[in-house]
């Protein structure tokens, strides 16, 4: 399904199919929107992350058993990122979630709106708890730069432009009443605006007056850079949290929650595999290159692109755990890589206060 803003992109914008959406991959140009992304604010369509609402008597105590992370006092001013597992520990999504004054208000990742409403929807039991879809009357509008927090003060109040991170406000543009969120997903300033469908377009405009429009493509490579999780490339099958590198995003400390023995487990366990960055191959290896080290084969590429940022190849491989780590010699297809520590690229704005 198409984003409610694809009638507002260029004739000429490349379309990807990402699970149940078809979302904009690029505008213009993947090193033109990533170098505006980098150095100046860019706005994104993020029509293809899902919005699943949870209310009721039972509505919070549903999410906190379904959530990797405590949410049970997450207040309507503050969003937090979170996994979302299925029994056996394996990712279903990484979903950013709001408070809200009667529940929680979930942000799918790209393109997998369905596969959360159904997990969601299949662990209802004869609780007090409604599911809603709202993604057929809101949608997400991001900015992402080392300047987007002056696109919010031309937007919307340049006051918000300085919120804490993870905060949430309930404001208006134009008379129309949206959910405000600073966020962030590149290591750039970064805000979320939740929309009515009816009033996106016009948004969405306004914005494109004050910065230039980045595809998927971009935000993803920028992503990558600063080790931010993405699902769709990272999640592998039979992958732990722990292999995946996402353990940030548990909370095991929780009473409990849908796979937290699985999780449990994997950390007590130990072993097992790593996620790792690397550099230095010529080309972009093809998803499932085995990865050497000494002519020994410790894993294979999880995910690969070339970053306009380093100019170079950059991927994630899964290793055996003792040899993920920055700074080793390893090759990848029988060509030599470089391991890194993360970020692979220093965002701008750690260096450029909100004025």
């Amino acid at each position: 399904m198409a984003t409610v803003l694809a009638t507002e992109h260029p004739e000429d914008t490349a379309y990807g199919q990402v699970g149940d959406a078809t979302v904009p991959l690029r505008f213009s140009s993947l090193a033109e929107e990533y170098r505006v992304l980098r150095n100046r604010a860019a706005v994104l369509d993020l029509g293809g992350h899902g919005l699943i609402q949870i209310t009721g008597a039972d509505g919070v105590d549903f999410a906190q058993r379904v959530l990797a992370r405590d949410v049970e006092y997450l207040t309507s001013d503050r969003c937090m990122m979170s996994l979302v597992l299925d029994e056996s520990g394996q990712v279903v999504d990484q979903v950013l979630a709001f408070g809200r004054e009667d529940g929680l208000l979930l942000e799918s990742s790209c393109g997998a709106g369905t596969r959360l409403l159904e997990h969601l929807l299949a662990r209802v039991a004869d609780d007090d708890v409604q599911i809603t879809d709202r993604s057929g009357d809101l949608t997400v509008i991001g900015l992402e730069g080392p300047y987007a927090w002056g696109v919010v003060g031309r937007l919307i109040d340049a006051e918000l432009a300085s919120l804490p991170f993870e905060s949430v406000v309930d404001t208006a543009w134009d008379d129309v009443e949206i959910v405000f969120a600073r966020t962030g997903l590149t290591g750039e300033y970064g805000y979320q605006m939740i929309v009515p469908i009816e009033s996106a377009a016009a948004l969405w405009r306004r914005s494109l007056e004050h910065a230039q429009a980045a595809g998927v493509e971009a935000l993803e490579l920028a992503m990558l850079e600063v080790r931010q999780p993405i699902p769709r490339h990272e999640v592998t099958p039979g992958a732990s949290v722990i292999e995946i590198g996402a353990n940030w995003l548990v909370d095991i400390t929780k009473d409990d929650f849908v796979g937290k023995d699985a999780v449990v487990e994997a950390f007590e366990a130990g072993g097992g595999r790593r996620t790792v960055g690397f550099t230095g191959c010529p080309g972009v290896p093809a998803l499932g290159t085995r990865v050497q080290a000494a002519g020994q084969d410790i894993g294979e590429v999880v995910y690969a692109v070339h970053s306009v940022g380093l100019d170079a190849t950059l991927g994630l491989a899964r290793v055996t755990e003792d040899l993920a780590a920055a700074g080793l010699e390893l090759t990848v297809g029988g060509l030599p890589v470089t391991t890194l520590t993360s970020p692979y690229v220093v965002p701008k704005s750690w260096s450029i206060p909100i004025i």
